[in-house]
């Protein structure tokens, strides 16, 4: 891992979403912020992938399962090359390939279509059974947000991927502690969600999601683990990387007017000087 490649390449991806919800006028901001350091990781340092060939038969699988963060992963594919960085200024627009949610009948690169919270971690867990049946030696990566762990289905899923001992699979769980409408604790507190994990029967860690680096080094120590699916929480905050948006309450869907559009802007300026060093 380059460390130093890496952290420009999420800073990009910061900046490329900023820009593309600033055009849009809103969007899931801080959602998409949290997971930033995360993509970066897979998609620079991680996974298996062939941006000309979106469909190989080799590639790793990565399933966004909290879709509404669609924004980082588009901005994130269209910077490594799996279609032009033009389409992203046409999100969400009529007839668009880079719908509101992830579609992947739409977005080259997108291997599985997500929105409906909940059911990517089922999909995640399919598609690594299929490979585990296959004797294949693809892996699998789903992103989870800690808001979406209220979804039935989810543990549903992470019982079967237990039980079936799928160490092909690496859960991300964005514990960024917010959800639509509040702090995850007020709403249905997750109480400790490694431990429970662990109880599930996964390898589970804990990390600081805004570290690459240490994120890198865990994905390489659930990479010895054999036996068992791995979950690595990640210790997030929503609207990570610019503060304005950390710091903001309300901050899952963000309509930008007045002080918050003022702020989005100074942010991709920033961004835009950081990226250009």
């Amino acid at each position: 891992m380059n460390k130093e490649n890496t952290v420009r390449f999420a800073k990009e991806i910061r900046l490329e979403t900023a820009k593309m919800l600033m055009m849009r006028g809103f969007g899931h901001l801080g959602g998409s912020f949290s997971i930033v350091e995360t993509l970066a990781v897979l998609y620079n340092d991680i996974m298996n992938i062939n941006p000309s060939d979106p469909k190989s038969e080799d590639r790793d699988w990565f399933v966004l399962s909290k879709g509404h963060a669609g924004p980082a992963l588009y901005a994130t594919l269209a910077l490594k090359g799996y279609f032009p960085k033009d389409w992203l200024m046409t999100l969400n627009d009529n007839g668009t390939r880079l719908p509101s949610h992830p579609d992947r009948l739409r977005t080259p690169g997108v291997d599985c279509t997500t929105g409906s919270l909940g059911q990517g971690s089922s999909q995640a867990v399919g598609v690594a059974k299929s490979f585990q049946m296959d004797n294949k030696p693809n892996r699998v990566y789903t992103i989870i947000g800690d808001g979406e762990l209220n979804e039935g289905q989810v543990w549903e899923a992470f019982q079967f991927a237990a039980h079936q001992k799928l160490d092909n699979l690496i859960v991300f769980i964005d514990e960024n502690h917010k959800q639509l409408d509040g702090l995850t604790k007020d709403i249905i507190n997750p109480f400790d969600i490694r431990l429970k994990m662990e109880a599930f029967g996964f390898n589970a860690m804990r990390v600081d999601g805004n570290d690459v680096e240490a994120i890198y080094n865990a994905i390489q120590k659930a990479f010895l683990v054999k036996e068992k699916p791995s979950v690595i929480v990640l210790d997030t905050i929503k609207g990570q990387g610019v503060e304005y948006f950390e710091k903001m309450f309300d901050n899952h869907h963000i309509r930008f007017a007045g002080e918050s559009e003022m702020m989005l802007k100074d942010a991709i300026e920033i961004l835009e000087k950081e990226v250009s060093e």
